[in-house]
């Protein structure tokens, strides 16, 4: 059987992800990181990318608002192997319009063995971590059982 390896390179391709009650968390967040983050690739939905653009003076992709379809973005360019790496601050204590979205985006992140992180301690966690400072080989999980299964 042959292994599919996913290689990260140093500069990783970063979403960025927040709730409302949660984009004042992320902001501070990304502020404190700021010199770190400018070493990456941003992509972000809606409202918190152009807030992340404002508060760091670098470019942020900005993808629709999640309710609108940003989550999905987000997610399909999980699936595809166009993001590395996810923080996504949500707000566990309010439900969303779109909860199913967000339920798909972050199970599409486990699905493909995504780091990712969904408060600031993990993400600090995540962003002190050496491997988001080089290169960073791993397992693609094998869907091949699930793809050819009797239906």
């Amino acid at each position: 059987m042959i292994k599919n390896i996913r290689k990260l390179e140093r500069r990783k391709k970063i979403a960025l992800i927040a709730h409302d009650n949660k984009k004042k968390d992320l902001i501070e967040w990304a502020i404190h990181n700021k010199i770190e983050l400018s070493k990456h690739s941003l992509v972000a939905t809606g409202t918190t990318g152009k807030l992340i653009e404002e508060a760091l003076d670098q470019p942020v992709v900005k993808l629709l608002s999640g309710p609108l379809g940003g989550d999905q973005q987000i997610g399909a360019m999980i699936a595809t192997g166009d993001i590395d790496v996810v923080f996504f601050f949500f707000d566990p204590m309010e439900a969303q319009p779109h909860d199913s979205d967000v339920k798909a985006l972050l199970r599409l992140a486990v699905a493909w063995n995504l780091p990712m992180a969904c408060d600031r301690t993990t993400a600090d966690f995540l962003m002190t971590s050496r491997f988001m400072q080089e290169e960073y080989s791993y397992e693609l999980p094998d869907y091949t059982h699930y793809l050819n299964r009797n239906i």
